[in-house]
């Protein structure tokens, strides 16, 4: 198993404790480069719920997508890259260029700081929910636009589908990030996504991570699940060579 693929899992830990959180990274230990933090977790634990999870190793994606004015979002982008362990933090793209700008300002001039990444269109939005919120025509082209407003605002890359990356990668150029979630391995449930992709098609797509949080964490065997989506991303990168 490559130690690439390791390096490009992100494991969301979307739980309502933090007891519960720690004894799933733990489970998984050495299979996942990073844990995501996400809304439900740090709003049950706060900030010690980054600091337990850093202690276990992996790097920490903080997974807040902050939105707001500019000024706000300045401040929680440097608290968190204050923060242990946390190596993503992102924020949404449709609070603007200026906002976005105003994340990136924050921490550059930080000589370790975290990657700053936009959010462009949740995966669990297709193109009929979108447009319902006034985002109009193919997701692809909105998400396209997006990654490139949040390249010229300084970010390091986006969150984006699968479905995206590739297009992205061709507009903002090959150093620019992107964060894949929406992974739902073949034959496992769709829950509440719409714009999926397996490992596999993700990886060949050219994300540089991807993030899987029910599929495993749901699973009879959490670390036997993580193992086999860890297998097809080796075959998947193996076949890009």
């Amino acid at each position: 198993m490559a130690r690439d693929a390791h390096e490009k899992l992100i494991v969301a830990l979307d739980f309502d404790r933090l007891a519960t959180a720690v004894q799933m990274a733990t489970r998984l230990a050495g299979l996942a480069g990073m844990f995501k933090i996400g809304t439900q977790l740090f709003t049950a634990e706060g900030p010690r719920a980054v600091e337990r999870l850093a202690k276990l190793g992996a790097g920490i994606f903080l997974d807040l997508k902050f939105h707001d004015i500019p000024n706000t979002v300045a401040g929680a982008v440097l608290a968190a890259a204050e923060s242990p362990g946390v190596r993503l933090v992102n924020v949404h793209t449709l609070g603007g260029k200026e906002m976005m700008k105003a994340a990136a300002r924050a921490v550059a001039r930080k000589k370790k700081r975290p990657k700053v990444i936009g959010v462009t269109l949740l995966t669990s939005m297709d193109e009929d929910a979108l447009s319902k919120v006034g985002i109009l025509g193919p997701p692809i082209k909105r998400a396209v636009h997006l990654a490139r407003m949040a390249k010229l605002a300084g970010l390091d890359g986006v969150v984006a589908s699968a479905r995206e990356v590739s297009e992205i990668r061709r507009v903002c150029g090959p150093k620019f990030l992107t964060v894949v979630p929406g992974i739902r391995p073949a034959a496992s449930k769709r829950d509440d996504q719409s714009r999926i992709a397996t490992p596999g098609e993700a990886i060949r797509a050219g994300a540089d991570y991807l993030v899987v949080g029910r599929p495993i964490t749901a699973a009879k065997d959490p670390r036997a699940a993580a193992k086999k989506i860890l297998q097809e991303m080796s075959t998947a990168m193996a076949s890009r060579v």
